[in-house]
């Protein structure tokens, strides 16, 4: 049970030093002796506790992902284009504070389950690609929630011709890291500055675009 333990002990000990790696210097310094150093353990350690590299990069990613859906459940207050609303702003500040883990979160080599199937070897962990579901289930209630929320009270377009509201969420979803990604690079401010005063007119056009204008 000691042994265990401190086994278990070591492997978060691993991942704690890569998220302030990823935090501090990005994620193309995740590499194993780095890490390895900065744990304070000999650079063949991660391998007794991580069967791959990526499986010890999907560890530190998850993390973010755990951070991530702290902030949408804080978001979840008032009606559900509110938090819908909430939700936007939680992933798009998320991605402009924390860029390096963003990234690592949403590379594809990691979130390419059936290709690192090793990933799986550490009983009870789940792969890095399962730690998004439940942020992107919560979504799409959300955007059925909205849809009744606005036909019973009137306020909003008719759905009789929208796309299934996973459909939609996916949309959303694409739209928002779309921003997040042009945001990191520059790009988007050189089009559209924007402004943070406020609740941010470029959030805003994407909801009424993919969820309907709701009337005032």
């Amino acid at each position: 049970m000691e042994q265990a333990d401190q086994a278990n002990s070591l492997r978060e000990r691993l991942i704690d030093a890569g998220v302030d790696l990823v935090m501090t210097e990005g994620s193309a310094s995740l590499g194993l002796r780095e890490i390895a150093r900065r744990a304070g353990v000999s650079h063949g350690a991660p391998r007794r506790y991580f069967p791959t590299h990526h499986a010890l990069l999907s560890a530190i990613a998850r993390r973010g992902f755990t951070e991530l859906a702290a902030r949408f459940a804080a978001a979840a207050e008032g009606t559900p284009r509110e938090q819908l609303r909430g939700l936007a702003d939680a992933f798009l500040d998320y991605a402009g504070e924390y860029g390096g883990m963003f990234e690592l979160m949403f590379r594809h080599d990691l979130l390419d389950s059936e290709a690192h199937a090793s990933d799986a070897e550490a009983p009870g962990r789940p792969r890095l690609r399962e730690s998004t579901l439940p942020l992107f289930t919560r979504l799409v209630e959300l955007v059925t929630q909205d849809r009744a929320h606005h036909t019973e009270n009137g306020t909003g377009p008719s759905y009789d011709s929208a796309p299934p509201p996973a459909l939609t969420a996916a949309a959303l979803w694409t739209n928002l890291h779309g921003i997040a990604v042009l945001r990191a690079s520059g790009s988007l401010q050189l089009a559209f500055p924007g402004t943070r005063e406020g609740p941010d007119p470029l959030v805003t056009a994407v909801l009424d675009a993919h969820l309907g204008r709701v009337d005032a």
